[in-house]
């Protein structure tokens, strides 16, 4: 039956291809009956915890073709069927053909290809079709980040996601043709027991790290989330970076780890969760706002899946099944909610042109339905009960202090604790800034004083997942079941172990929790009508004719925590001062650079081109001195063999 519906679920993509162009409608319906096929099949094999195998009795590319959906490759399917298929409707009314004549219907197309190469991705499990898929999966994705072909940026943004992918897909090579090397084989499959095999893992981090976006190979990330389409950035960050994810947890499961692993995972989960979320507080951008905080949020599951390596090194199954089960969920709860918020974005620029939230405000009047699903989507990202965000966060902690308690080899994930709480915090002020300065007060210019809302095609999808949020936060051991069943894929020595969590009193404290803010806004609502108070604009402070210029900006909103990085964020400042009796035109202008690539990569760049450029000199046509250059290259050979070099 697997079988069936996961066919049944590519042939409609394959078709969606074919008329993509053409039919939007019978394209819409395609991916509709792809989306729910697939995700029929992932819920069986997350139910029922049997893996699917298939080997084909034919050779492609002189490889036996064999696929694979067990837990861990269904859980990353429920993503990719869920937001693809959501993302279509969508992008039905979000790029339309009416308004992008030229890009949409090659857009219809390119979304089919990325969805079936990121299945295809999952599925496959031979090591040369994996690599293939990879390639499948960049490209699709580059052409749907450069969509829009009359934006520089979007252009510029495309290139460089095209260069970190590649730089990421040659170390992956490297990884594949050593293990089939050490293997005898390209098919993919649980290598504990060959040790040597162990350094391979570093291959993996950075291949995978880089798709991930984890801190600091997420150089493309800000500039290609920002830059795409609403619906493609919704994607790319709930799914596109999961397959980065998914290549780290589906190879630290099959490999044999370096004894440092674990340490190394966490640590790199805590820079990401920590800066990230420092620099998505700085950005005046709300797409890059966005952009940043999936950084975070890879931070956030590599911080679980490092303290999950860790129980498997010291055989510590309670908490580390506890920690890799709320990595699991956080990876479906952030592929939601992120989803969403971009989702809202994409409504506010649809209606605004605008992503600058200074230019934007009291949009909550004029796109009530667009600012309160923002407004919880904010609330799940920011780790706020009762919804989905502070379920799998819940258990990471609860494994993560349970190690710490136990004062054993682990105690030293103390750190990783406070940094968690410390990105938590500063994610509630990131996104209390967005909807603040968005939603609330007055309208800072006018496009947004005259937004209206988005239509049903865009409204639904946010609607689907806010219901998603809701259900996975007051049923959390319904959702619970399934990943502990992903966590006995990954490590099956920990299939009998109850990691102890408290799912039904967590369920009962939200439902409670839930219940007195509905009875609690009723009762407020209710006696301010009975008082006959007038509305006010938020920020008025008592003025009797306040202004959009009396209002925070988005700058001055988070400026004491952005004093806090300013050795990291090194944000560049433009000042027009006010000068004279008569004053002109005065302005603060202020940008953050993305300090590791524009302030590391750049110069670094730039230095080995000026040395390449000097090196092209060489060339110059005169034979006498190309047999001096290869007079002093084999003196140089004979010194380092006389002086033991070689």
């Amino acid at each position: 039956m697997i079988a069936a519906f996961l066919s049944i679920s590519g042939l409609s993509l394959l078709l969606a291809m074919c008329v993509g162009r053409t039919h939007p409608r019978i394209w819409l319906g395609l991916s509709a009956a792809s989306a729910l096929s697939g995700l029929y099949a992932a819920l069986l094999v997350l139910i029922t915890t049997q893996a699917w195998l298939w080997h084909g009795d034919f050779d492609l590319g002189g490889e036996t073709p064999f696929l694979r959906l067990d837990g861990i490759s269904a859980l990353f399917l429920v993503l990719v069927c869920l937001v693809g298929g959501l993302g279509a409707l969508y992008s039905h009314e979000y790029w339309s053909d009416q308004h992008h004549p030229r890009s949409a219907p090659k857009g219809r197309c390119w979304w089919s290809a990325l969805t079936l190469s990121m299945g295809l991705v999952l599925t496959c499990a031979n090591g040369l079709h994996f690599l293939f898929a990879w390639e499948a999966f960049a490209l699709s994705a580059y052409f749907l980040i450069t969509l829009d072909h009359d934006s520089t940026a979007g252009r510029k943004a495309g290139w460089l996601y095209l260069a970190a992918s590649h730089a990421g897909t040659m170390a992956l090579f490297a990884f594949f043709a050593a293990l089939a090397a050490r293997t005898g084989t390209w098919e993919l499959g649980p290598v504990h027991a060959q040790a040597g095999l162990a350094p391979l893992f570093w291959l993996v981090l950075f291949g995978f790290g880089v798709k991930a976006g984890m801190f600091p190979l997420h150089i493309w990330l800000p500039s290609a989330h920002a830059g795409a389409p609403s619906h493609v950035s919704a994607i790319m960050s709930a799914v596109a970076i999961k397959m980065g994810v998914y290549g780290i947890v589906r190879f630290s499961g099959w490999l044999p780890m370096p004894a440092n692993a674990g340490w190394v995972l966490l640590g790199i989960g805590c820079l990401s969760a920590i800066l990230g979320i420092a620099f998505a507080l700085a950005q005046n951008d709300i797409k890059r706002l966005l952009a940043y905080c999936s950084v975070e949020n890879v931070g956030i599951i590599l911080i679980g899946l490092g303290l999950a390596v860790l129980a498997v090194q010291h055989g510590q199954p309670v908490w580390g099944k506890a920690a890799l089960a709320g990595t699991f969920l956080h990876i479906i709860n952030h592929g939601i909610f992120k989803s969403l918020i971009f989702f809202g974005a994409g409504s506010v620029l649809h209606a605004t042109g605008t992503r600058d939230m200074s230019r934007l405000g009291g949009l909550w009047k004029v796109m009530p339905w667009t600012a309160t699903l923002f407004a919880i989507g904010a609330m799940a990202v920011s780790g706020l009960p009762p919804l989905n965000g502070f379920v799998g966060e819940w258990a990471i902690y609860q494994g993560l202090l349970r190690a710490v308690a136990q004062k054993g080899p682990a105690v030293g994930a103390l750190p990783a604790v406070i940094v968690l709480a410390g990105a938590g915090a500063m994610a509630l002020a990131a996104f209390a800034k967005s909807v603040g300065i968005i939603f609330l007060g007055a309208p800072r210019s006018k496009p947004a004083a005259h937004a209206v809302e988005c239509g049903w095609f865009m409204r639904a999808p946010m609607l689907v997942l806010v219901t998603i949020m809701i259900a996975i936060g007051l049923l959390p051991g319904l959702f619970f079941r399934p990943a502990m069943g992903v966590v006995t894929a990954w490590a099956p020595q920990w299939a009998m172990t109850d990691p102890l969590l408290a799912t039904r009193t967590l369920g009962a404290t939200h439902t409670l929790l839930l219940c007195a803010l509905l009875a609690g806004g009723f009762l407020i609502l209710r006696k301010v009508r009975a008082n006959g108070t007038r509305p006010g604009l938020t920020w008025d402070c008592g003025y009797a004719a306040p202004t959009a210029h009396m209002q925070y900006s988005s700058g001055s909103f988070a400026g004491i925590a952005r004093g806090w990085f300013f050795w990291l964020l090194q944000p560049e400042m433009t000042i027009q001062r006010v000068r004279g009796f008569f004053p002109g035109k005065a302005r603060v202008l202020e940008r953050i650079p993305e300090t590791v690539l524009e302030k590391i990569i750049g110069p670094g760049a730039q230095a080995i081109s000026f040395a390449a450029d000097g090196a092209r000199k060489m060339q110059h046509g005169r034979l006498h001195l190309y047999i001096l250059y290869v007079f002093l290259g084999v003196t140089a050979l004979g010194l380092m063999v006389l002086l033991g070099g070689i």
